[in-house]
């Protein structure tokens, strides 16, 4: 087969595959889930296997630990959360009502400062501005309603994903063994040279920034209910979920908080903690948590990263997020390999002078 044929055989499987995960996306969030279980488990299995353990048996134990393990910290985390997020519904109306208070008194501190233009330009503004905001809550809460498809989902995801994940990760050498012989011969050491690379980077990423995601969600969470915020827990939850996301998670986080600090807190004092929280936790990030459990080597960087969790979110939703950053490992390893075949071939070098003449000169 020569090479033209090659690019036509494998861009008509790349498109196909793209195609069918589009057409399937609504199916696959526990078949995706289940894989990622079994891909960050297989290092601990094959461990056990190699002390002389059942590889079914590794992997029952396995898998039941980390159910046991989502199961527990469901239940413990769930109730305090559910409290606090119909508290945060119930309050939500008098928030609205200081909202609409707090820019009444400043339209009119501001008519008296302004030329009738621009307040004019003013007003309408905020009045747009509420309106954008106040579409996006009943949206929201209609997404909410509507949520028979998402409890599927769950139930689905709670069901089906054990079973995958228990058979993947069983049989996880055996498919690796299987997708190894389906190789191109000729290019097989090469394709297991990127696998090798886009697995380091991808395990490296996945492990260390999870991580990362979970001290910074318990340190936000505990210092926001020290500072009183009332809904301290939801925010750090939320902020540390976002974390995954580099630079999003303490956005939305201190925005939320001191938003809510404004409504609940008289004193700026107390205000300014709640804000000293997230500046905290970012130093925490920046200089300890990140070089030490990510490092500098992954070889994801943030924007592609961020780029990559959009882009995937907006064509595939969730399962699509979920996606999203094994396949910018693998853009990235394929585009630094492209850029390396690049630089040794004619194409780069074509025209140049040889290095003598330049060093020469």
């Amino acid at each position: 087969m020569n090479l033209g044929r090659q690019i036509r055989f494998w861009s008509i499987g790349l498109i196909v595959s793209v195609v069918a995960l589009y057409l399937l996306r609504g199916i696959l969030l526990p078949f995706v889930a289940g894989m990622a279980v079994a891909y960050l488990l297989d290092p601990v299995c094959d461990r056990l296997e190699r002390w002389g353990l059942s590889r079914t048996l590794t992997t029952a134990v396995l898998t039941a630990i980390f159910l046991l393990i989502a199961v527990a910290a469901v239940l413990v985390i769930v109730p305090a959360v559910a409290g606090q997020v119909v508290a945060l519904v119930e309050r939500a109306p008098a928030f609205f009502q200081s909202l609409r208070a707090a820019l009444a008194a400043l339209l009119v501190s501001a008519e008296a400062r302004v030329e009738p233009v621009v307040f004019d330009q003013l007003q309408t503004a905020l009045a747009g501005s509420a309106e954008r905001l106040a579409s996006w809550m009943v949206g929201l809460a209609g997404g909410l309603l509507s949520g028979g498809v998402a409890l599927v989902n769950l139930v689905s995801l709670l069901v089906i994903m054990p079973v995958v994940a228990f058979y993947l990760l069983r049989d996880w050498d055996r498919i690796v063994t299987w997708v190894d012989g389906c190789l191109p011969r000729a290019s097989a050491e090469t394709i297991r040279g990127l696998a090798r690379e886009v697995d380091r980077r991808l395990a490296g990423f996945l492990r260390g920034q999870g991580t990362v995601c979970l001290i910074l969600g318990i340190f936000y969470a505990i210092g926001l209910s020290l500072a009183g915020l009332e809904f301290g827990l939801v925010v750090g939850m939320i902020a540390g979920i976002l974390s995954f996301i580099p630079y999003v998670g303490a956005i939305v986080g201190l925005v939320l908080s001191v938003g809510l600090a404004l409504l609940q807190f008289d004193e700026w004092s107390r205000i300014a903690i709640v804000a000293a929280i997230f500046i905290a936790g970012q130093a925490i990030e920046g200089n300890l948590l990140t070089p030490k459990l990510v490092g500098g080597q992954v070889g994801l960087h943030p924007v592609w990263v961020l780029f990559a969790l959009l882009a995937g979110g907006t064509l595939f939703g969730f399962v699509g997020v979920m996606l999203a950053v094994p396949t910018a490992a693998v853009v990235g390893v394929g585009v630094r390999f492209g850029l390396e075949q690049y630089r040794a071939s004619p194409l780069y070098t074509a025209g140049a002078p040889p290095d003598d003449e330049m060093e020469d000169r």
